[in-house]
């Protein structure tokens, strides 16, 4: 079956999709994206997804062509025409196509450029990571400092996924002046004595869709939560660690640098929190 798409208002075959090569997206990096998971042909965190969305285009000064209802519309309308059960839903609104290649912005009313594809993910909750756990190794953070908008600036993070790969790692955590800042395409999170730590949010760091509902679920299941910075070092002393995101939901990591993370095993906290997270998420997906 033939992939349908949607660019502009239009849904579209994959092979009849296109955009223009002058599409600031294409050349200057110049859009934010979202990216949402499905579950049972259902959408997790629909709502927060779109408020990080508006956030987003409006740090960098793009007006949103699309109200929520009519994204949620698209959302959908994809999911039907393409039987997605499990897997996820890319959206991506660049500055849009000025007719030409110019670093100032185009006229205001350049239309934005919009575009959403579904990728089918089977079996998107019940990954075989989540029983084993990933390794981590650590790469310097070289991107922009604007990492709290999400961009589609994301050659950095591809490049440092690829190391961690070539290192035999499953992803890769990126450091700045010595701390932690998050991971190539999530939150990340250590354990110690009970305590869950996570760096806290500003400029350095993605606002996590996920990061926020976890969070949410651990203060209300009682856990202690530290919003702080931390070390290499210390996440390889900690009990337990792991990272949040869309697609992976709660992943346990259970080694950083070659060293085993506590007992090397996924741990309970970890755990628990995925099948809370995964089991609240259900409860109010759309």
């Amino acid at each position: 079956m033939t992939r349908t798409v949607y660019v502009n208002g239009e849904y579209l075959p994959e092979d009849q999709a296109s955009v223009s090569i002058f599409d600031r997206g294409f050349l200057m990096a110049d859009g934010v994206y979202e990216v949402v998971s499905v579950l049972n042909g259902k959408l997790l965190d629909f709502d927060g997804h779109m408020a990080r969305l508006q956030r987003s285009l409006a740090a960098l000064e793009i007006v949103n062509p699309l109200a929520e209802n009519e994204y949620l519309d698209a959302h959908r309308t994809l999911l039907d025409r393409n039987a997605i059960i499990d897997g996820l839903v890319y959206l991506q609104v660049t500055r849009g196509n000025p007719g030409d290649r110019d670093f100032a912005y185009p006229p205001e009313d350049t239309p934005p450029t919009v575009v959403m594809f579904t990728q089918a993910k089977p079996g998107l909750a019940d990954a075989p990571a989540a029983k084993t756990g990933w390794k981590i190794v650590s790469v310097e953070d070289l991107r922009w400092g604007r990492r709290d908008i999400k961009t589609v600036q994301l050659l950095y993070p591809s490049m440092a996924k690829m190391e961690a790969k070539s290192r035999g790692a499953d992803d890769a955590w990126l450091t700045e002046d010595g701390f932690v800042t998050e991971g190539t395409s999530n939150n990340a999170y250590i354990v110690k004595d009970g305590v869950i730590v996570t760096r806290e949010l500003s400029h350095d760091i993605l606002h996590g869709i996920t990061r926020a509902a976890v969070l949410r679920f651990a203060a209300e299941a009682q856990m202690k939560i530290e919003e702080r910075s931390f070390t290499i070092a210390e996440a390889q002393e900690a009990d337990e660690a792991f990272v949040t995101s869309a697609s992976a939901f709660v992943m346990p990591v259970v080694e950083i640098d070659g060293k085993p993370v506590g007992t090397g095993k996924i741990g309970a906290i970890a755990t628990r929190l995925r099948e809370i997270y995964l089991e609240e998420s259900r409860k109010a997906a759309v």
